[in-house]
């Protein structure tokens, strides 16, 4: 297999949006701050060097101050009219108080990135938390990776600046807003890299879309500071072609401890399939995409307890785009993707565990339809999966909002798990691999990742190889 593939830019595309329905549930704007003193005021202004936990905690000990105060002079039995003044102004100031309180428990006090909003990722939920105008955020990698042998361009290790990344959002009304995600991936076109439209979407209750397909742990929640590791995971990419985005109508909203997604989008394209990579190339990405052919996704996921999420979701739709065999016939080519997730988050410990199954109907007529032979066989069949623990030491012995979470992570990919009949597998396609790492953050929208990864296949060609990363949301 090869292992460069991770610094191969995808082709460039420029990303069209398409009108279309999506129903979801419009966010009103907490209050602003008002005035510190007198009836409904604010509470008291944090100092320059005060930190969102400290502050919280202020706070909890004015409204415990103050219902102290509001049960004595309820119990004092006073009738007067300063009496039930001061009552009135007491409770107003309790309300205020449990609007900003509830504003830091979201996050927004912390850069306003470090809350999730809508499923969207920290950075990108920031025009929900926006009062009117205009919101930015976003998000960077820089990445240095050794290899432990020579890749293609002669080179051992290489230097990249993986992606440069702006949300931009204006909020019209309380129920009005725009939001959009450009992204720049190895800095420069002129070398390969590439600029596109992740997402860009109007919401109201009906939103105009192009959207981001529920699918992994990473699909949607893809910022930095959203995932140990200095890559993204395999499965995740080469199964998952993250980031996977399409223009489609659907909706999504909550029902208690559930939460759902549903989509009809543009098809995938098989020709960009591969048995080597996967379902990797095989997203237009909104970009002029082909709709010959259309798919349905859905997506429900279970919040068990606070922090511990399960869920799946199923993908079924045609990837033909007007692909014939030699005889004229259409191929639809019916890709089927499901996937089984969870997490668990809980006083310091960070788990996660994914497994993907992916089917390809007619893949004997796609290969001969692509000029396909032997080995280079697509796979009718995709599987892969992985389990990962990581545990933040600074959860024992607290270091402000720094966190360090070393991690470990088992990984299995094998995107020929079936070929058709009269062809036949790569043995380096079947990959298992492991990954060693740490994850500090000094701040919560800063994180510096390290981690050695140990890839083995069935061929024996996996090659080993040290990653180092910078991330950052804003």
């Amino acid at each position: 297999m090869n292992w460069d593939r991770h610094r191969m830019p995808r082709r460039a595309r420029r990303a069209g949006i398409v009108l279309s329905a999506v129903l979801a549930v419009s966010s009103l704007a907490l209050p602003g701050a008002v005035r510190a003193q007198g009836a409904g005021a604010a509470p008291s202004p944090a100092s320059k060097d005060e930190s969102s936990a400290a502050r919280l905690d202020r706070l909890e000990k004015e409204v415990a101050a103050l219902k102290a105060e509001l049960a004595r002079l309820a119990g004092a039995g006073q009738g007067g009219a300063g009496d039930k003044e001061r009552l009135a102004e007491i409770e107003r100031r309790l309300d205020v108080l449990a609007q900003e309180i509830e504003r830091l428990r979201l996050g927004e006090e912390v850069a306003g990135a470090t809350a999730s909003e809508r499923g969207m990722g920290p950075a990108a939920s920031k025009i929900y938390r926006t009062q009117r105008g205009v919101s930015i955020g976003g998000y960077g990698e820089l990445l240095y990776d050794r290899a432990q042998e020579r890749q293609e361009d002669g080179a051992r290790a290489h230097l990249d600046l993986l992606r440069g990344v702006v949300y931009l959002g204006y909020k019209w009304t309380d129920r009005w807003l725009l939001n959009s995600e450009l992204e720049w991936e190895h800095a420069n076109t002129d070398k390969g890299g590439e600029a596109a439209v992740e997402f860009a979407y109007v919401d109201y209750r009906w939103r105009p879309a192009l959207v981001l397909i529920p699918s992994g742990l990473i699909n949607q929640l893809h910022e930095p500071t959203a995932f140990l590791g200095a890559r993204r995971p395999d499965v995740e990419d080469l199964l998952i072609p993250t980031t996977w985005r399409e223009s489609g109508v659907g909706l999504y909203g909550e029902s208690g401890p559930f939460t759902y997604r549903a989509y009809l989008t543009g098809g995938l394209d098989a020709r960009g399939f591969s048995g080597e990579e996967g379902l990797a190339e095989g997203s237009a990405e909104g970009a002029n995409a082909k709709a010959d052919d259309l798919a349905g996704v859905a997506r429900l996921d279970w919040t068990a307890r606070p922090g511990l999420v399960a869920g799946f979701s199923l993908y079924h739709g045609g990837a033909g785009q007007g692909l014939r065999t030699g005889e004229g016939r259409p191929l639809h080519l019916a890709t089927t993707l499901a996937e089984a997730h969870a997490e668990w988050r809980y006083r310091g410990i960070e788990a996660r565990a994914i497994g993907v199954r992916v089917s390809i109907a007619d893949v004997a007529a796609l290969d001969r339809a692509l000029g396909l032979t032997g080995a280079e066989s697509i796979g009718s069949r995709l599987t892969g999966g992985y389990l990962q623990l990581g545990y933040d030491l600074f959860s024992l012995f607290p270091h402000g909002e720094q966190s360090l979470v070393p991690f470990a992570r088992y990984e299995r990919t094998n995107t020929q798990a079936a070929v058709p009949a009269g062809f036949s597998s790569e043995p380096a396609n079947d990959v298992r691999s492991w990954t060693l790492g740490l994850s500090y953050k000094p701040i919560p929208q800063v994180v510096v990742k390290a981690d050695y990864q140990s890839y083995d296949n069935r061929a024996g060609t996996g090659q080993d190889r040290v990653n180092l990363a910078l991330g950052w949301i804003f």
